[in-house]
């Protein structure tokens, strides 16, 4: 169980909702991963559009919690202004934070996404900053009140993967509140990998939507992330720089 404030989640994996090839693919990569929560850019879609032709109105509320977030913004203001129409029009407190600082490598500007956090934070919102796999940046955000961190893992939809696991793992070992591995990701060994590490979720959007098949990619993220995080759990073994035998030497036969 992920808890995230008020919020409890069955999946450990959280998908978006952009780049999908239809609305019905979309469908049903969400349900083959088994979140049950999806992310919607705020900016990018008509929340005021009540037909078929919005792909918003294909997700099952029922079944997914929304999670609104602000991408495409480039200023606390801005970040700030998107997160009010989202609760608005969404009936949601949950806002996944995204304030960019530059335009070719979509990181975060991280003075002005503190400032946003804190100010949402004392408007009643449940937030979860997108932000680099900087470990002072995250405890910064953790003082600020986010309900949880999300260090990129590589760049917005760059499918590179986990590029700085010592910083991942840095930021997991000192924050109190979940570490969510948000962006980077292009295949499910990368989810596994996070997870592996000790991160209590992924987001991920573009891996499942490009992939060749999404279904099938989107099947294969949800066991990777279940698989990473029973491998942590389980605990590896240690790691030596020489060979040692498989089976003990005592009681073998001469």
């Amino acid at each position: 169980m992920l808890k995230i404030g008020p919020v409890e989640l069955k999946s450990r994996l959280i998908l978006g909702t952009g780049k999908y090839p239809s609305p019905e693919v979309m469908v049903k990569c969400h349900e083959a991963s088994g979140t049950d929560m999806v992310t919607v850019a705020v900016r990018r879609v008509d929340l005021n559009d009540k037909t078929k032709a919005s792909w918003l109105n294909w997700i099952d509320r029922g079944r997914f919690k929304l999670l609104p977030n602000t991408a495409g913004c480039y200023s606390a203001d801005d970040a700030i202004r998107t997160a009010m129409l989202g609760r608005e029009a969404l009936g949601t407190p949950l806002v996944k934070i995204e304030v960019i600082g530059d335009e070719k490598t979509l990181y975060p500007d991280l003075p002005e996404l503190i400032v946003a956090t804190r100010q949402l934070v004392k408007e009643g919102f449940v937030v979860l900053p997108y932000t680099s796999d900087d470990p002072v940046t995250a405890l910064r955000l953790e003082e600020a009140g986010a309900a949880c961190v999300m260090p990129l893992g590589g760049p917005i939809g760059s499918g590179l993967g986990i590029l700085n696991p010592t910083n991942i793992r840095m930021i997991i070992d000192r924050l109190r509140v979940p570490v969510i591995v948000d962006a980077g990701v292009g295949t499910a060994s990368d989810v596994a990998l996070a997870m592996e590490l000790g991160a209590h979720g992924v987001l991920l959007n573009t891996a499942v939507a490009a992939a060749g098949d999404p279904v099938k990619m989107a099947y294969a993220m949800r066991h990777a992330c279940e698989a990473g995080r029973l491998a942590f759990e389980a605990g590896r073994m240690a790691k030596k720089e020489y060979a040692t035998p498989s089976s003990p030497a005592e009681g073998k036969i001469r």
